[in-house]
């Protein structure tokens, strides 16, 4: 064959390689993707899917060597429930689906996304327990559940998932205590858990996540006293121990946090020289006591 011919032969066929790479998603992720479009009515969707073009000119979903790795879905008025067959996302590395109005449960299912490295499903109307099976997903590192109608215990096991660095689950109904597994997070950077009705002592290594820059419990049930080992927290930004039930005298150790800029006491029932910690923290530009 000439050099022309073999030229001519390539050009033709390399439409049909282009478009054969992206409609060459599997079958079981494209009706997973289906699932989620029909049960959360995705015709009303605010940025609704042409079903007729290649999944990966799908809005919001990126498709890389044939394989769905997120699922960006943020502020999309989704409505309806999520499927079980969410969990045959299996590739996924990324699932936003923030600020919608999502209901039920959150699918046991999710426990299959072990790619899974942010999920955020914050801002809906999610309701139910934590499915135990988040545990699974090991190579998790931001969990943001905030703003839903979320009940039960935050997981026991939840300190198995040790390249977390940032979750945020306040303002749900979840009771219990914080588990003493939260503290194996050496990478965690954020733990925002307030308005909940959280109950017990905070456990006693928490103070040992030295990367903690966020530490906020405001507005539960929380009790007991503070102790020294708070210095240890030498990163903590945010102190948020308000509107609980802890007792006792402050540590003059607070002194210490030198990068502390929000402090929140309020609300319980703390004893000691408010005003020495206060003037020894001129880097506050937030507090309250």
């Amino acid at each position: 064959m000439s050099p022309l011919k073999i030229t001519l032969v390539f050009l033709c066929a390399l439409p049909c390689i282009v478009f054969g790479n992206n409609d060459n998603v599997s079958k079981k992720e494209k009706e997973a993707l289906l699932t989620i479009y029909k049960n959360t009515k995705g015709q009303e969707w605010t940025t609704s899917w042409n079903l007729n073009k290649p999944i990966s000119e799908w809005y919001g979903v990126l498709v890389k060597d044939n394989k769905v790795i997120e699922l960006d879905l943020n502020y999309n008025n989704l409505t309806g429930q999520l499927p079980e067959e969410i969990g045959d996302l299996v590739y996924l590395k990324k699932l936003v689906l923030d600020r919608n109005n999502i209901t039920g449960n959150i699918p046991k299912s999710i426990g299959s996304l072990k790619e899974l490295t942010h999920l955020n499903i914050a801002f809906n109307k999610l309701e139910g327990e934590i499915p135990l099976t988040i545990t699974n997903l090991t190579n998790l590192r931001s969990f943001s559940l905030f703003m839903n109608r979320l009940t039960g215990e935050i997981p026991e096991n939840i300190g198995d998932l040790k390249l977390l660095s940032s979750i945020q689950i306040f303002n749900n109904n979840l009771t219990g205590k914080l588990p003493p597994s939260i503290t194996k997070l050496s990478n965690l950077v954020c733990l925002q858990v307030s308005s909940n009705s959280l109950s017990g002592e905070l456990p006693k290594d928490i103070f040992k996540l030295k990367r903690l820059k966020i530490l906020n419990v405001f507005d539960n049930k929380l009790n007991g006293v503070l102790p020294s080992a708070i210095s240890n927290l030498e990163n903590i930004e945010e102190l948020s121990l308000g509107n609980n039930l802890f007792v006792g005298y402050l540590p003059s150790d607070l002194i210490n946090l030198k990068k502390l800029k929000k402090l929140s006491l309020g609300n319980n029932d703390f004893k000691g020289d408010f005003v020495y910690i206060k003037d020894n923290l001129p880097q506050l530009n937030q507090s309250s006591f």
